[in-house]
């Protein structure tokens, strides 16, 4: 069993590190401790469920950052790309995926390889011997997390992580609320509609505000501290920055005409991102919420179409704790102290869905290149992947270190050749020059017999 590689952890990063891993020939077993172990936020047995959003954000390649990073992924022989194209929802230029029917597929396609064997039940320390993925994410158990800061004699960074509520589409109401994806973006008529919107006049918003303020908040326990990553901030928090906040963020009423009432603009708008391929689950798009349940039902109401709401699942708040990467992992995203064991997805200090599966597609892959005597080159920091794992093995700052989504800020620049650019065309320069780089890099590693140029 000398060939075989551990991982620890189901979710998006650990499932697509065995994919990876296993399609270059390494014996796989993937440590889930669901069912036996369970949390808050999950809700089935499945491998790779998704508990926040259903979203993998922006697929545009040309001028996203994450969108670049879809395109690598698949380049790559990505899983989790495959199954999201494969349960993709209408959501304009977003990927949205039916997140029970994904995880469904994607665990009956790793429970079929011949390579992949999964067990369940906890792992409580950190191994000593054999090749070793920690792909457990931001709800990372109690005692395995206490056994990583025992080996890395650091103190826990943590921030606290939100969900936003789902509703049931047939108690929302339609003779308020239409569909139509912002600026009517989208490809077919499916994708322009992909969106429900509910309208608010100034007076609706402001009485919106107040209950927002007003309402029962989840209290952290003694000791802990509120950290939120931006890009997941409960909308309580955001307001508290500025009544206007909301307004200028999730609730933004660009872009959106209401068929009911067309020559009345929307002070401000709720949107609604379907759920499921049935369409019979929406989830209240950027609302994510640190509100007591009984306090979620009441606010939401009062949003116009909402009135008569009916939750299939209500917002919630958890600790999520990360790993000080740029000062333990090195660029091989191994434990320093522990080079047997590997670090992987939002563990490691990336953000997002697709961020993890990222940096869980290349831990497989140097794992397998590592079990299988071979050098892997390193992934230039010009494409979104090679971005993202520099940032995290030391391209951050140590001291200073927090969850990251990608973005062109973690690229090194692009030479503005006859003057400088605007923003579409260095963006197109960036992408441009990461799928160059990316495709030249795959072919040495999966064709080396290719000469490099």
């Amino acid at each position: 069993m000398e060939n075989t590689l551990h991982i620890i952890g189901g979710g998006l990063a650990g499932s697509e590190a065995a994919w990876q891993a296993a399609s270059l020939g390494v014996d796989v077993v993937i440590h889930e401790m669901r069912p036996e172990v369970e949390t808050f936020a999950h809700k089935t047995g499945y491998l790779a469920e998704m508990v926040c959003s259903n979203s993998f954000r922006s697929d545009d390649s040309e001028q996203n950052a994450v969108g670049l990073l879809h395109w690598e992924m698949r380049q790559a022989g990505g899983l989790i790309m495959e199954m999201g194209d494969r349960h993709r929802l209408p959501a304009g230029g977003a990927l949205a995926v039916d997140r029970e029917a994904f995880a469904e597929d994607v665990t009956a396609r790793l429970l079929a390889h011949p390579k992949i064997t999964v067990e369940n039940g906890e792992i409580t320390e950190l191994p000593r011997d054999g090749s070793w993925i920690i792909a457990t994410g931001p709800l990372t158990s109690g005692t395995l997390a206490n056994a990583i800061l025992k080996e890395t004699g650091k103190e826990a960074l943590a921030f606290f992580d939100a969900i936003a509520p789902i509703v049931y589409a047939e108690s929302i109401n339609m003779d308020v609320a239409w569909r139509q994806s912002r600026y009517d973006k989208g490809e077919t008529e499916e994708e322009r509609t992909a969106y429900l919107n509910c309208p608010m006049t100034k007076a609706q918003y402001e009485a919106f505000i107040d209950a927002l303020m007003a309402a029962e908040k989840t209290e952290f326990k003694d000791g802990e501290t509120a950290g939120y990553f931006d890009g997941c901030l409960p909308i309580e928090v955001m307001a508290e920055r500025g009544r206007e906040t909301l307004r200028f963020g999730p609730m933004k009423p660009v872009g959106l005409t209401n068929p009911h009432d067309p020559e009345t603009k929307a002070y401000a708008v709720v949107q609604l991102r379907r759920d499921n391929a049935l369409g019979t689950l929406y989830n209240i798009v950027g609302f994510q919420t640190k509100m007591k349940y009984g306090a979620q039902t009441e606010v939401f109401r009062t949003i116009p179409g909402l009135e008569d709401a009916s939750f299939a699942r209500l917002g919630g708040i958890h600790r999520n704790t990360f790993l000080n990467s740029p000062q333990l992992l090195d660029e091989s995203m191994r434990l320093k102290s522990r080079q047997n064991i590997r670090f992987a997805g939002q563990i490691t200090g990336v953000e997002g869905y697709v961020e993890s599966a990222a940096m869980g597609l290349l831990a497989g892959r140097m794992a397998a290149a590592e079990l299988n005597g071979q050098d892997l080159p390193p992934v230039p920091n010009t494409t979104a992947i090679g971005a993202l794992v520099t940032h995290i093995t030391g391209g951050a700052d140590a001291k200073t270190f927090q969850p990251m989504n990608v973005n062109f800020g973690l690229f090194p620049p692009v030479d503005a050749k006859g003057g400088r650019r605007g923003r579409r065309d260095r963006y197109k320069a960036y992408t441009d020059r990461a799928k160059h780089d990316w495709q030249k890099w795959l072919d040495r590693v999966d064709r080396p017999n290719i000469a490099a140029e």
